[in-house]
């Protein structure tokens, strides 16, 4: 969860960034050309679980909740579903909320088991490993649209420090993210900064320098990664603001 402290500077500076998967879906209708489909799969991927978690809640047994997550897939990418959205679903949570839910309600109407997906793979999500995670979530009375919300900030979350893990990797400091990751959202419960410090063989300055560096650059691509699921850039700070409230 993100301190309540850190909010300021996760709404401020948000950048001028290049077109967002969700615009180029958008602006693409229904069209089925390469680039509209592989954002819609990158989105898709990355945002699975929360959907899957929302089926779940919804009272649809693990197995059933694993089809109709996959079924909802092969409903965008091979129906053309993303022709649905509408200008009030600029963002892509709430596009793919609507879908979902007026899907599961067409799938109960049916009282049948599902045929459409058949079991086949739509997208390479690791659908078991999802229900393992739903089976630790803290047990409580919230709706399965609070459920959502609350993992679909979790998951944006999760995407941007896997980015910027990445990034360190790339640059051959790898051992440097492991360190400091824990301060990449406030001060670290498990790590002081003079420990931090010793551990990568810093001053204590340097690597306060360091953990500074990091929480900017996270910030960046935080903001990156909620604007790829809007479709206006200036609905990135609203966004952030809604992220943070639902994760409580």
């Amino acid at each position: 969860m993100l301190p309540p402290d850190s909010t300021p500077e996760f709404i401020q500076g948000a950048r001028n960034f290049r077109s967002t998967h969700w615009s180029i879906v958008l602006a693409a209708g229904d069209s089925q050309s390469r680039e509209t489909t592989g954002a819609l799969e990158k989105l898709c991927r990355a945002y699975w679980y929360p959907l899957y978690a929302f089926v779940r809640r919804q009272g649809w047994s693990e197995h059933d909740s694993q089809d109709l997550t996959q079924a909802f897939f092969a409903y965008l990418l091979e129906k053309k579903g993303i022709a649905r959205a509408a200008p009030e679903k600029g963002k892509f949570r709430s596009f793919l909320l609507a879908s979902l839910t007026n899907f599961l309600n067409n799938e109960r109407d049916k009282r049948q088991r599902l045929k459409r997906g058949g079991g086949v793979e739509i997208l390479p999500l690791d659908l078991e490993n999802g229900e393992s995670r739903y089976q630790r979530e803290p047990s409580t009375v919230d709706s399965p649209e609070r459920i959502f919300e609350r993992q679909w900030a979790q998951t944006v979350i999760e995407q941007a420090a896997a980015k910027l893990q990445a990034e360190f990797a790339a640059a051959g400091q790898a051992e440097r993210f492991a360190v400091l990751k824990d301060f990449l959202m406030g001060d670290s419960e498990l790590l002081s900064y003079a420990e931090a410090a010793n551990r990568l063989g810093l001053s204590v300055p340097a690597a306060t320098s360091a953990i500074h560096r990091l929480r900017g650059r996270f910030r960046d691509v935080f903001h990156e990664e909620i604007a790829q699921t809007l479709d206006s850039r200036e609905e990135v700070s609203d966004e952030i603001r809604h992220l943070l409230a639902a994760l409580g």
